[in-house]
């Protein structure tokens, strides 16, 4: 399975953010692919392929975590592009988290899958919600300008989910195998 440890926005933040971005999907441009509203979520860990054995353990220490972690705010707000806005392959709007336990929470799931033994994506965290992939590497400068006067609701992040991906043909399907609320 292709896993990754994910906060999901509740649909009320999805449709807000949505709004924003339906006029700019109108866009004609084929180097631009939109994520599906239904498929938004910001990655704490990225697993890669796990090996079905490896899951219970994971889900077991994925739950510990989740209770010893307190509900705290967020907001979506700005933009940005991976891996920078001259050369980029990814368009996101960033995370506003003024308690930084989402930084927190990131090092605490990812330290979970190491001890249930799966190795983790060592790239540094940087807190995104991807909003589209570029097919090839583009100055996105208008783009970031124009995702850089967002500033969603504030909400409150109440749970940790494990989310498989199934790569399909130009797009992603994602299905939820575990979720636990934030106890602490």
């Amino acid at each position: 399975m292709r896993l990754f440890v994910a906060v999901v926005p509740p649909i009320e933040v999805v449709e807000d953010l949505n709004e924003f971005v339906a006029p700019r999907r109108e866009h004609p441009d084929d180097n631009i692919r939109w994520s599906a509203g239904e498929h938004w979520h910001i990655t704490l860990a990225f697993l890669g392929e796990v090996p079905d054995w490896k899951t219970d353990e994971l889900s077991e220490r994925l739950e510990a975590v989740a209770k010893r972690q307190k509900p705290f705010p967020l907001t979506l707000r700005g933009a940005g592009a991976f891996p920078g806005v001259p050369e980029a392959r990814v368009l996101y709007t960033g995370v506003r988290d003024e308690t930084d336990a989402l930084k927190q929470l990131s090092k605490t799931t990812r330290a979970a899958a190491n001890k249930a033994g799966i190795e983790v994506d060592g790239r540094k965290f940087v807190p995104h919600l991807t909003l589209a992939r570029l097919r090839r590497p583009i100055d996105i400068t208008r783009w970031v300008r124009v995702f850089d006067t967002y500033s969603g609701p504030e909400w409150t992040a109440g749970r940790l989910q494990l989310i498989e991906s199934h790569l399909g043909t130009g797009s992603a399907a994602y299905a939820t195998v575990g979720e636990w609320e934030f106890l602490g």
